[in-house]
């Protein structure tokens, strides 16, 4: 599985954590590994394997542990927009993406928002794309700045 589908899975798993209370969440995440939804991109034939389960889990689980942080980040560069009013698809986008920026030094700033971009234009709305890339835009330069 390559590493855009990857990233797929995990903003999957992040926006599905969205509609699931703490109790929930992880009987329904276990049922999403067992039967992940492909994309049109993606080959369905290429089925989740053990070790591509087990990172995918890994960072989701790292991710998750980490969310008060990510959205206080996320928050300090959102101008007029917290991440409790933004839209599922957004926050799990910007959720990752700057896990990926802060956490990730093997997924370059440029490409992590390029993929976060690039999702949002396949999940978000028409304005989508835009939100992200100027939130993740205002993060880098922030970072940048400290």
């Amino acid at each position: 599985m390559t590493r855009r589908e990857v990233r797929e899975h995990t903003f999957r798993a992040l926006f599905q954590k969205e509609f699931y209370n703490s109790e929930e969440y992880p009987e329904q995440y276990q049922r999403y590994l067992e039967d992940p939804v492909f994309s049109e991109d993606t080959d369905a034939a290429a089925q989740m394997d053990d070790a591509t389960r087990e990172y995918l889990t890994g960072r989701v689980a790292s991710i998750a542990e980490k969310l008060p942080e990510l959205d206080e980040k996320i928050n300090a560069v959102a101008r007029g927009w917290k991440t409790n009013r933004m839209g599922k698809v957004e926050v799990s986008l910007l959720r990752l993406a700057t896990y990926e920026i802060l956490y990730d030094e093997e997924i370059p700033e440029k490409v992590a928002i390029n993929e976060a971009v690039e999702l949002a234009k396949r999940y978000g709305t028409d304005d989508s794309s835009s939100f992200v890339n100027g939130i993740l835009g205002e993060l880098v330069k922030k970072q940048g700045q400290e």
